[in-house]
C-alpha cells in the first residue's frame, strides 16, 4: 500500500456494496472487470492541520471507470477497538479481479469480486482478539483465492495466517517470518526472516507442504523488489542502480534451492528508479510497475513487462492517480 510518498473520458461510474452492487449502479458488464489500483483521498482537520483519509476507496478500472467501495473502511481500529484515522487494509489481486478490505461496519476482513457480488467474510481469527487492524497486512494471491494475513511488527509473537477464501480454512506460517509475496501461480509464498547475525533468510513455502530456504547475498537481501516464479524457487531480483553514477536498474534471478545468482541485465529505465512491484506471468515474463510523483503531485504508474533474461522492457499501460490521494494500492501489491 502506498501512502504519501489521463485517461480518456470515463465510461461510467459504479458503486459496489458489501453484498453486491448498489441499486442503479452500472455493472462491470459495461466494461472490463479488472481493477488496476485503488485509492482514498486526503482531508485535513481544521483544528490541528493534520491529514487523514476520507471519502470512499475508489477503484481505477482497466477501462477507465471509477468505482467506489463505500463499505470499505477508511480508518483502522487499535488493539482496544478504538477507531484510528489512518490508512487501513485494502488489497487487489494481481489479475485485478478480486479485492480484500476492512469492512466499515465492523472492521472485519472481507474478500469480494471487483465486478460486484457477495463478499466473503474471513474468519474472526484472521484478526485475533487484542490485535488491532492497524497491525494487520493483507496479501492476495494472483487470482484472489488465497489470503495471507501478516501482523506487522509482531512476527515473533503472531504467525502469519494463510486463509483459503472458498472454505475459510486457516494454516499458519512459521513464527518470525514476514510475508514477501506470492509466487506467480499462487501455489507458494515467499517469506523473510531476519537472523540475529543481521543476515536475512529467504524461505519459499509450498502451500501444499514443504519449503526451501537460503541465506542470499547482500545484493538480493537489499533488493527493493523481489518476485517468486511459479516454479517456487526462482526469485526475480530488481536492483535500483544509481542516479548519481547514471547506473540503470538491473534484473537478476536467484535460485533459492541452489543459491545460484544470474549475471542479469540492465533495464532501460531511469537510474535509481527500479520497478516497485513485480510478479511473474504464465508466459515467463515479469509484470512490473514503475511509479513517479511525490506527495502533492499526481502519481503516474507505468505498467511494464520485463524479460528476466535479456532485460527487454515493454510498456503495456499507463494510468494516473489524483494528487489528493492519502493512500493507494496497486493490483498485486
Amino acid at each position: 500500500m502506498r501512502h504519501p510518498s489521463a485517461t480518456a473520458a470515463l465510461l461510467a461510474s459504479a458503486v459496489i456494496g458489501g453484498l453486491g452492487l448498489a441499486p442503479g449502479a452500472a455493472h462491470a458488464q459495461s466494461g472490463t472487470p479488472e481493477a488496476r489500483a485503488a485509492w482514498v483521498k486526503t482531508c485535513t482537520h481544521k483544528k490541528d492541520d493534520l491529514d487523514y483519509p476520507c471519502g470512499h476507496w475508489q477503484l481505477i478500472m482497466r477501462d477507465g471507470r471509477k468505482v467506489a467501495v463505500p463499505r470499505a473502511a477508511t480508518s483502522q481500529i487499535d488493539a482496544k477497538g478504538n477507531e484510528v484515522h489512518d490508512t487501513n487494509t485494502f488489497a487487489i489481486s494481481a489479475d485485478g479481479r478480486v479485492m480484500a478490505y476492512e469492512r466499515k461496519s465492523d472492521h472485519r476482513l472481507v474478500v469480494q469480486p471487483v465486478a460486484g457480488g457477495p463478499a466473503r467474510t474471513l474468519p474472526k481469527a484472521a484478526v485475533p482478539k487484542g490485535v488491532g487492524t492497524s497491525d494487520v497486512g493483507v496479501y492476495l494471491s494472483p487470482k484472489g483465492d488465497t489470503v495471507v494475513v501478516d501482523y506487522g511488527d509482531e512476527p515473533a509473537r503472531l504467525p502469519a495466517k494463510v486463509i483459503t477464501v472458498g472454505t475459510g480454512k486457516i494454516t499458519t506460517l512459521p513464527l518470525g517470518e514476514s510475508m514477501a509475496g506470492f509466487s506467480g501461480d499462487g501455489d507458494e509464498v515467499l517469506t523473510k526472516r531476519y537472523l540475529s547475525d543481521n543476515t536475512l533468510r529467504l524461505i519459499a513455502h509450498r502451500l501444499g507442504g514443504g519449503s526451501i530456504k537460503a541465506t542470499p547475498p547482500q545484493l538480493v537481501a537489499n533488493a527493493p523488489t523481489l518476485a517468486l516464479a511459479p516454479d517456487g524457487r526462482t526469485v526475480a531480483v530488481f536492483t535500483a542502480g544509481n542516479a548519481d553514477t547514471k547506473k540503470r536498474p538491473r534484473v537478476r534471478t536467484y535460485d533459492v534451492a541452489t543459491g545460484q545468482l544470474s549475471g542479469g541485465a540492465d533495464l532501460p529505465l531511469t537510474p535509481g528508479v527500479p520497478p516497485d512491484l513485480a510478479w511473474w506471468g504464465p508466459d515467463g515474463l515479469l509484470h512490473a510497475t514503475v511509479e513517479s510523483g511525490d506527495v502533492g503531485e499526481t502519481a503516474v504508474i507505468r505498467e511494464l513487462t520485463v524479460d528476466p533474461g535479456s532485460g527487454a522492457v515493454k510498456q503495456t499501460g499507463r494510468y494516473t492517480i489524483s494528487k489528493t490521494r492519502y493512500a493507494h494500492v496497486k493490483a498485486g501489491e
